[in-house]
């Protein structure tokens, strides 16, 4: 039997939402009340992730199985959310991958790669949701970036440059819409503790825990209409890797 949802007013879209920093951010708003929606490539996580919510919040789950490294993939999932008739109220762009590899080593279409997941799906998502937010006067978009995308590193190749892209795209968007009633913020995180450290042989305590990360995008949402948190960043307390 389907479960019957206590819908509220505000639907929060979180971008890869099934693991890591994606997932914290998905849950914390969840467990405040939220109606919560996000996507992924892997339907088996999907469905692991809305058991999982549903047995702790009535406030609406949905999922999608979606490449958001695609423009169809983006046009689908945005197609998805429409169905859905609830106000977007914010719109967290987190789909990303991160592979090592110095700009001249590393392998050929990285670039491509890097850029079509970490800076398209963020441009091509904004564009097709932020329209009924223009209307309203009101939404809030949060873009998660790097402290790659502030600060270059040995290794850091093309996620670092397409994290730099990512930061652009965010400080444009918020001098195009800070008069049209939409907040943009840059939520730029350094070594956090996911999936994407497993193996590295550094120790858990080196790296921020993901609810941090989270426990900070809730806390930027939360400011009133009247403010708005442009640039958040995140490092280990004993610094960068």
């Amino acid at each position: 039997m389907a479960k019957l949802y206590n819908i509220m007013k505000e639907l929060i879209v979180v971008t890869g939402g099934t693991k890591g920093i994606g997932k914290a951010i998905l849950s914390k708003f969840a467990e405040e009340g939220f109606a919560v929606a996000t996507c992924s490539r892997n339907q088996l996580e999907l469905d692991q992730l809305k058991s999982e919510l549903d047995q702790t919040t009535s406030a609406g789950v949905f999922v999608r199985m979606a490449d958001l490294s695609t423009k169809s993939g983006v046009k689908d999932f945005a197609q998805y959310l429409e169905s859905l008739n609830l106000e977007i109220h914010c719109l967290v762009n987190n789909t990303g991958f991160f592979i090592p590899g110095k700009t001249y080593e590393e392998e050929e279409g990285m670039l491509e790669s890097m850029m079509n997941t970490n800076l398209y799906s963020a441009y091509h998502l904004t564009r097709s949701l932020i329209s009924p937010m223009i209307k309203r006067g009101k939404g809030h978009i949060i873009n998660i970036g790097s402290i790659a995308g502030i600060n270059p590193y040995p290794n850091g190749g093309s996620y670092s440059i397409s994290k730099y892209a990512l930061n652009g795209f965010t400080q444009n968007l918020r001098e195009e819409t800070k008069s049209l009633g939409i907040r943009v913020t840059a939520v730029n995180p350094g070594a956090t503790y996911t999936a994407s450290w497993e193996g590295s042989g550094i120790p858990e305590d080196r790296l921020m825990p993901v609810v941090d990360i989270a426990n900070s995008v809730y806390s930027a949402y939360k400011m009133s209409d009247r403010t708005v948190i442009e640039e958040i960043t995140l490092r280990p307390q004993l610094g960068d890797l």
